[in-house]
């Protein structure tokens, strides 16, 4: 009667990894029972993901470097087996909620989240093409946009791209605090998409930062933003907390692999109980503010609540 904070799998996004090919099932050396899947067999955990009562899916790319160039040309190509694949998905299952991501790392011969030239990111120049990948993605069938790449202005560019072709109904969820995290490096591990030179501290955040972060979501926000999140989640609590006081549209926030990670090898030591330890991160992360969270953990937790 008293407890302050609810939390259930309707809270929850399942990020999950996609990869070319048929009869794949690689599990991620670094995070433990998370795999890249193949289309055909990513469609049979999609059906038991919809049983536990996952209705949000975040789904990401794993691209073959020979697909890779400089402008993220395969982004947004007809071959695209991404793109492919999301149409698949909603055939099959037509009220799962897909979620995308929109930024040229995936697909980058560079390896950063935007345009590079003499080791400079162009921030400009790269939202033509942010633009190319999201219309490519709401054409394809996605429900929720998911900028991901902290590109100045991207927002409004895309909503503006997506209204002038009738994609008036396309959520965008911003990644509008995102910080240059050390908890990341499992996700590059997954998607072989670490950058090939320097960092991305000139386009993510400051970890020192947080009035910043009301900055960049206000901007997001007066763009066009459906949803604010924050990236990483268990570090940036106070982040995920000030972002809900300060605005009236949801907050997400996403429990990042290396957050997960951590917790799987404690848990396969012995050192914490994994049920225990996976119930209060999530609470911790619902408590702070957020509405909806993206965590590697979605599946274990609606098992754990159908138990």
């Amino acid at each position: 009667m008293v407890e302050e904070t609810s939390l259930s799998v309707d809270n929850l996004i399942y990020p999950v990894f996609l990869k070319d090919g048929k009869g794949i099932k690689e599990e991620i050396t670094s995070m433990p029972t998370n795999y890249r899947w193949s289309l055909d067999l990513l469609l049979s955990e999609l059906e038991e993901c919809q049983k536990l009562g996952i209705n949000t899916i975040d789904l990401f790319p794993a691209v073959d470097n020979s697909l890779k160039d400089s402008i993220a040309s395969y982004s947004y190509a007809d071959d695209n087996f991404y793109l492919h694949a999301i149409r698949t998905i909603k055939e099959h299952f037509p009220d799962l909620m897909i979620m995308s991501d929109v930024a040229m790392d995936p697909y980058s011969s560079d390896g950063h989240d935007g345009m590079v030239r003499n080791g400079a990111i162009l921030n400009d120049e790269t939202l033509p093409i942010l633009n190319r990948m999201a219309l490519a993605q709401a054409q394809a069938g996605v429900d929720i946009i998911g900028p991901s790449d902290m590109m100045d202005g991207r927002i409004g560019a895309i909503r503006e791209h997506l209204d002038e072709h009738s994609y008036t109904n396309i959520s965008i969820m911003s990644y509008s605090a995102k910080y240059a995290s050390a908890f990341y490096g499992p996700f590059r591990d997954a998607l072989n998409s670490a950058p090939k030179h320097g960092d991305k501290k000139t386009y993510q955040m400051n970890p020192a930062n947080k009035k910043e972060a009301i900055l960049e979501a206000e901007l997001d926000f007066q763009e066009g933003a459906d949803f604010l999140m924050v990236k990483p989640a268990l570090c940036y609590l106070d982040v995920i907390h000030v972002l809900n006081e300060n605005f009236t549209i949801p907050i997400t926030a996403y429990n990042v692999s290396g957050e997960c990670s951590m917790i799987y090898a404690a848990a396969e030591k012995g050192w914490i109980n994994y049920e225990a330890a996976v119930y209060e991160t999530l609470l911790s992360i619902r408590r702070a503010g957020a509405s909806g969270i993206l965590t590697y953990f979605a599946k274990d937790f609606a098992k754990m609540m159908q138990k």
